[in-house]
């Protein structure tokens, strides 16, 4: 629902062309149905990313977090926090390759995310704006988020 709902948000706010990137952390099924969705959007192929990265994920963050014995209050494995750095290096690359002026992403607001991505963002591209739908739009139930795309069209799987 969020991804669908904020690639027409920034197509509808932005007007600009949108590059999707999708990082294949060894999520497996998500993926392709990720490239179907941009596509539906009319994301054109040649913007779609959707990377493997999880040799450098394991080689060169989850290796060193387990060698390191990261584990937060004790119990918690931090595998999808420490894979945000990851994201936010790869998001850059390919924001430089594209020429994009800008990036974005879907966190919201309640945890930590959203800056572990920017603070990433930001150290390997100083001065890069980041578009945070989360923090600018009102969409913020989600019943508006059905709403919202209900209005527009957008065909959401309620099984996610």
């Amino acid at each position: 629902l969020d991804t669908s709902v904020i690639l027409k948000w920034l197509q509808d706010n932005y007007q600009c062309e949108i590059v999707t990137f999708t990082a294949d952390l060894g999520q497996g099924e998500e993926l392709e149905p990720a490239r179907a969705k941009a596509l539906k959007f009319g994301i054109k192929p040649e913007n779609i990313y959707i990377d493997d990265v999880r040799e450098e994920f394991v080689r060169d963050f989850v290796f060193p977090m387990f060698r390191a014995n990261t584990i937060y209050e004790g119990e918690y494995l931090l595998g999808t926090s420490i894979a945000r750095p990851l994201i936010a290096k790869r998001l850059i690359e390919i924001a430089k390759e594209t020429g994009a002026d800008a990036i974005s992403h879907g966190a919201t607001g309640k945890g930590n995310d959203q800056v572990r991505f920017e603070l990433g963002a930001y150290a390997l591209m100083p001065g890069v704006k980041i578009i945070a739908p989360w923090r600018e739009w009102d969409l913020l139930s989600r019943e508006k988020l059905l709403k919202y795309a209900e209005d527009a069209g957008i065909d959401i799987d309620m099984k996610h």
